[in-house]
């Protein structure tokens, strides 16, 4: 099947997906302001019972409509579900209560690297060298802000138990954007409706262990509004965009748009919080942006191979 080079529903993708990691971003420093206040996988069931609320009256016709659909693919939806919903945002959220903010975004930075590894490993995808240099130069972006321009800090880093949490839900969040190829051909509305219904299931047990525990939420404006922000935000709003991205980008191309977090994060700092942008914020946020170029045209330039020699390619849904 032909493809045309990117045009203006690819420039779109990207744009969304700057959306999707201002609110991804967002969620970050949530999850670490009420470390302490809300336990991890309490917060992570709230957010997908409160995104789950939003979304089924919206999906309910489409979900019946697509029943059977979903049901033939459970092994694919079921994978998607745990991986990319469940077991991403509970590692995520349980590694914030004890690594550091900068080494859990430069834990993050891995994920461009490996969907390529995946893609290559499940599916036989080979990775332009464009597409290499991109996601390395990008790599090197977000270490250049997450050390503050002192990559020889990068040697006294130090990991810990949380570093390993994050890390497991780098892995998750990889192998969700690789496989999202596997998703059953059905309405958006009812794919998503269908993952974040195993995303709260799997979370539900979790959380019932931390309220035996003696674990109590004080009900404050506070975290009603951490609660209101992850349930609609960084959940149903992002996920619905990120996974139209999927579709229409690929999976690697948007996986990469992943190293904007750190740069998203000290904007986002500097807004609510009144801390400064260096030198070094510029030096990465050019480094990044280069790369997610790099990676862009790597991409265009397999798809105009396999318009002149019909050599496969990886981008949105094979299915």
């Amino acid at each position: 099947m032909n493809r045309s080079p990117a045009g203006g529903r690819d420039l779109w993708s990207y744009a969304t997906l700057c959306i999707v990691i201002l609110f991804w971003s967002g969620n970050f420093i949530v999850g670490r302001a009420v470390n302490g206040v809300i336990p991890p996988f309490t917060l992570a069931l709230v957010r997908w019972t409160g995104a789950l609320a939003i979304l089924l009256p919206f999906a309910w016709r489409h979900l019946r409509a697509d029943r059977q659909r979903l049901l033939s693919h459970w092994k694919a939806v079921l994978l998607l579900g745990l991986t990319g919903v469940a077991a991403f945002n509970a590692f995520i959220y349980s590694g914030l209560q004890f690594t550091t903010a900068s080494n859990g975004l430069l834990l993050q930075a891995a994920i461009p690297a490996l969907v390529l590894l995946f893609n290559r490993l499940f599916f036989g995808d080979r990775a332009s060298v464009l597409q290499i240099v991109g996601v390395t130069l990008s790599m090197l972006g977000v270490a250049v802000i997450v050390l503050r321009g002192d990559l020889a800090a990068l040697a006294r880093l130090t990991l810990n138990f949380g570093d390993f949490l994050v890390l497991c839900g780098v892995v998750c969040w990889a192998l969700y954007t690789a496989l999202m190829r596997l998703r059953p051909d059905c309405h958006p509305a009812s794919f998503l409706t269908a993952t974040f219904v195993i995303g709260a299931a799997a979370m539900a047990p979790f959380a019932a262990m931390e309220m035996a525990g003696g674990a109590s939420i004080p009900l404050r404006a506070d975290v009603l509004g951490a609660f209101a922000y992850v349930a609609l935000f960084p959940s149903l709003v992002a996920y619905v965009l990120y996974n139209a991205a999927v579709k229409n980008l690929g999976e690697a191309p948007a996986g990469q748009m992943i190293t904007l977090m750190p740069l998203f994060g000290a904007g986002l700092a500097a807004l609510l919080l009144g801390e400064a942008l260096f030198r070094f914020h510029i030096i990465g946020m050019v480094l990044i942006l280069g790369g997610i170029v790099l990676g862009a045209v790597g991409v265009q330039r397999q798809l105009r191979w396999i318009d002149d020699f019909g050599s496969p390619v990886s981008r949105g849904r094979t299915n």
